[in-house]
């Protein structure tokens, strides 16, 4: 107004504020126009103003709202466009030129088809757009500037003016992301589909009841079932009654939670009503929330590999009897040489149980067969291990705890597996003890040969020498000479046969006494207990008895139909030592002389008893009849 005054500038539709005295303010719209005299002189002013608080309020709310509207555009995180009617991107916020990596100047102002991967997908978008269709995350793809393709859902819808399609206005949302791994899924999806047919074993799902939800091909191969008769089916149904009750109560658990799966070995009925025998794996899948699902269950046929299996069982449990009843002590290891087996007589040789700890041999210790200590780490068993070779009838000798030892001979054998590498070993421990003593008794035997063979021609000798001495003639000479050896061999004979141990004094006095009893059987008695002498005193008596019988059948009591003989004897002790005592008794014969001189018989006799055995002999020759006793220590018994 002041202006207007002094310069005459008029004003039109200017905006003051203006403060009230309570300082309310309001905005007025000022029009101020200068008044002239008819000279042109200012004379004052007029001002018009009027109040447009109402209007200006209206105007600042709309460009708050213009405001918004356009930060919402430009800053929102969904991917905004705008295209006119002929198709060119007309307005684009950053989120969208961030999704296609592209600059506004390299974007705005282009065709959409340009960033579009299918024309005729965007002909079609546009063409239902100019219609005045609205599209609801309608799938397009999108050609990024490096290349790349982005996979989006287009939400959008036409502006019309006066009827005229004018612009779109398009959310683009960006599932590339979605989209690949709904491909991936769908890929893993595809596998797990052909994996599932193409398993030669069975698969199926199973809801909380236990009712088959899915199954492949191999479970209805493996029970000779229809697909739709199993999926009527709970696997229950199909289960042997022995298994049935053991199997639900698993699945009951696994339902609950307690278990997450198990695995079993049942038996199953097929239609025909065969039995197959099936090793079953069952898992849970649950939902986020632990809730259960379904079960899967993994079925594979193992018919086959259990009667596989109950053959090996069957043939390992025969193979453990015929060891155990092996006279040989048998054990194995394994390839570290730990005992994993052995059977009865390796306890009763080695006189202990092995220990769970115990490596390479199970006896208690080891000697070598010259008595030197054989650590375990060196017995054959542990040589046939480490150097992964048989070993055949190796000596060695087991100390029992008692204290006792037994000589063996080892037979190590190395256990190899299919590819031939070694798995253990097996040994067999044979006792040769009674091999051993055989050899000691061999030599005994032969040294006592040797010095039998010795003394037997040392007494053959003796028997010539004197036998020739005191015979009249060669005819004399021999008949006697052939007589004493004949003796020698019958008790030669007779220890032979008794493998040169006692002999029963019955048996040899009846042998000696048989040539020399006729046809009267009944002339000669022999009586006494059952008694066994030993070697030396069998030859000494069958010696000093064949001459007392040659005597007795030349001169005495057998000379004649009328005489007998009674031969008897005892055994009494003598203080510490035993005796027997013999009798010799000659009756109904011719009547005795005594003889001038002692022959040779007499000496003869009297060296064995009184000499070789260190006897007692007395021979008499009353008129009735010869008597001769004969007195010998002895270490036999008599028989019970």
């Amino acid at each position: 107004m002041a202006e207007a005054i002094r310069t005459g500038t008029a004003t039109r539709n200017a905006e003051v504020m203006i403060e009230k005295p309570d300082g309310s303010r309001f905005v007025a719209l000022v029009n101020i126009r200068p008044l002239r005299d008819h000279h042109g002189d200012i004379q004052g002013a007029i001002n018009c103003f009027q109040d447009i608080s109402a209007r200006k309020a209206v105007e600042d709310e709309l460009r708050r709202k213009n405001a918004e509207l356009d930060d919402f555009f430009e800053n929102a995180a969904v991917p905004l466009h705008i295209v006119s009617g002929e198709g060119i991107i007309l307005r684009a916020n950053q989120s969208e030129l961030d999704l296609l990596g592209y600059t506004a100047d390299e974007y705005i102002g282009r065709h959409i088809a340009t960033f579009h991967a299918e024309a005729p997908v965007i002909g079609e978008i546009l063409e239902r757009l100019s219609c005045g269709e609205r599209l609801i995350r309608f799938p397009a793809q999108l050609r990024a500037k490096d290349g790349s393709i982005k996979h989006v859902l287009i939400t959008s819808s036409g502006r019309f003016e006066d009827g005229r399609f004018a612009n779109t206005r398009c959310f683009t949302i960006d599932v590339t992301d979605l989209y690949e791994a709904e491909a991936a899924r769908a890929d893993i999806d595809g596998r797990l589909a052909a994996t599932y047919e193409a398993a030669n074993v069975g698969i199926t799902e199973a809801d909380h009841t236990g009712r088959i939800l899915r199954l492949n091909d191999a479970l209805c191969r493996i029970l000779d079932m229809p697909r739709e008769q199993l999926l009527r089916m709970s696997f229950l149904d199909y289960t042997h009654e022995d298994d049935r009750e053991r199997d639900a109560a698993l699945y009951a658990r696994q339902v609950r939670g307690e278990l997450e799966g198990y695995s079993i070995r049942k038996k199953a009925l097929r239609r025909d009503g065969t039995i197959r025998y099936l090793d079953v794996s069952s898992t849970s899948v649950r939902d986020p929330e632990g809730r259960f699902r379904y079960g899967v269950r993994v079925i594979q046929d193992v018919t086959e590999a259990k009667t596989l299996e109950d053959r090996i069982r069957d043939g390992e449990r025969h193979m453990r009897e015929l060891l155990e009843a092996l006279p040989a002590a048998v054990y194995t290891t394994d390839q570290h040489g730990r005992v994993t087996f052995y059977n009865k007589a390796a306890v009763e040789m080695t006189g202990r149980i092995p220990q769970p700890d115990d490596e390479w041999c199970v006896s208690w210790r080891l000697y070598r067969p010259d008595g030197t200590p054989l650590p375990h780490d060196e017995c054959p068993m542990a040589v046939a291990l480490k150097e992964q070779r048989a070993i055949r009838g190796a000596e060695a000798v087991a100390e029992r705890p008692d204290g006792t030892r037994v000589p063996f001979m080892a037979y190590p054998t190395p256990l190899r597996d299919a590819e031939g590498n070694v798995v253990g070993a097996i040994n067999m421990m044979v006792d040769i003890t009674q091999r051993k003593q055989a050899e000691a008794h061999q030599k005994a035997l032969v040294a006592e040969l040797n010095h039998r063979v010795k003394n037997t021609l040392a007494t053959v000798q003796s028997l010539a020498l004197h036998s020739a001495k005191h015979s009249s003639s060669i005819t004399d000479f021999a008949e006697a000479f052939q007589a004493r050896l004949l003796a020698l061999a019958k008790a030669h004979d007779l220890l032979t046969k008794r493998h040169w141990k006692e002999a029963p004094l019955d048996v040899l006095l009846g042998e000696i006494a048989a040539p020399f009893a006729g046809k009267n059987g009944d002339s000669i008695k022999i009586d006494g207990p059952a008694f066994q002498v030993d070697p030396k005193t069998t030859l000494s008596l069958t010696m000093t008895l064949n001459e007392l019988c040659t005597n007795a059948a030349k001169y005495g009591a057998l000379s004649s139909q009328e005489g007998a003989l009674s031969v008897s004897w005892k055994v009494h002790q003598d203080g510490a030592r035993s005796v027997l005592h013999l009798d010799w008794n000659e009756h109904g014969g011719p009547r005795v002389t005594p003889p001038t001189r002692r022959g040779f018989g007499t000496r003869l006799m009297k060296t064995c008893i009184e000499h070789d055995l260190a006897g007692q002999f007395d021979l008499a020759f009353d008129a009735a009849g010869v008597r001769c006793q004969i007195k010998i220590p002895v270490n036999s018994k008599i028989d019970q």
